[in-house]
């Protein structure tokens, strides 16, 4: 969080800039009623910021993140606009989106078990993600990027843990290698759902730690997932508060904290 809890000035212009991001889903190929999962979110994300999106199960919270990097199934109908600086991503083809992911904007998922391959080690997959997305880096600084990227998460011994298989590393261990990939290429943007979710209290607060220090390190913007205002008042600099879809609260996490504009919001903060 900004030592003073506000976002930058308007002389600031916003890395990543939605407006009326909506997404509807086709149930049984039409023979269902649609699925309206998010209708007119808008917001601007300004360089070195972490916006907190938050809301219970269901709300439609990671929806919005996985429209953001083309990652939803084709049933899904996505509207609006979202343009990460000069890009609208958007109505992107698949093979420029992919050219984005992971250079200007990646994602950190829920649970490392289920991104990280189980049958390559820890330095096998950072190059490979290295290799796609910097190719002008050759074998050996590839090699030393993975080791430098380990170490910036904090985990001890980066060149052992290179050798390592993801069977071999703990819950937080794993968590911290998936932020050291999707920090590869020094990206704008990075969007991190639920990051702590599949860990215990003490492994959380130990990423979340990890993850703050890298973000006022690196300057990154962050968008944050997450159903834990916890984490929220931990790591946020504003706040926009779903429910079924909808946005019903944005905020600074303060002024959040200190005076919730809707029920549903006091909701969600007596949870704390």
């Amino acid at each position: 969080m900004r030592p003073d809890g506000a976002r930058p000035g308007a002389a600031t212009a916003p890395v990543l800039n939605v407006r009326d991001l909506s997404v509807t889903f086709t149930v049984d190929e039409g023979r269902a009623p649609d699925v309206h999962a998010i209708a007119g979110l808008s917001f601007d994300l300004y360089p070195g910021e972490v916006l907190a999106v938050v809301g219970e199960s269901g709300s439609g919270k990671s929806v919005s993140s996985l429209a953001l990097l083309g990652l939803l199934p084709h049933t899904a109908t996505v509207t609006g606009s979202a343009r990460l600086g000069d890009l609208e991503l958007l109505g992107m083809s698949r093979r420029a989106l992919a050219e984005v992911r992971g250079r200007r904007i990646s994602m950190i998922f829920q649970d490392p078990s289920n991104s990280l391959d189980p049958v390559f080690t820890i330095g096998y997959q950072l190059r490979e993600v290295l290799r796609r997305h910097q190719p002008q880096l050759d074998r050996t600084q590839r090699q030393a990027r993975a080791a430098e990227l380990l170490a910036m998460v904090e985990l001890p011994d980066p060149e052992q843990r290179l050798r390592f298989y993801p069977h071999q590393l703990s819950g937080g261990q794993a968590q911290r290698v998936m932020i050291a990939m999707a920090l590869a290429s020094d990206p704008q943007v990075l969007v991190a759902d639920e990051p702590t979710t599949a860990l215990d209290v003490t492994v959380q607060q130990e990423v979340l730690d990890v993850l703050r220090r890298l973000q006022a390190r690196t300057g990154t913007a962050i968008v944050l997932i997450t159903h834990d205002m916890g984490v929220v008042a931990d790591l946020a600099d504003r706040v926009i508060v779903l429910r079924r879809g909808l946005p019903v609260e944005h905020a600074p996490v303060r002024e959040l904290f200190a005076a919730p504009a809707q029920d549903y919001t006091r909701t969600l903060l007596e949870a704390v």
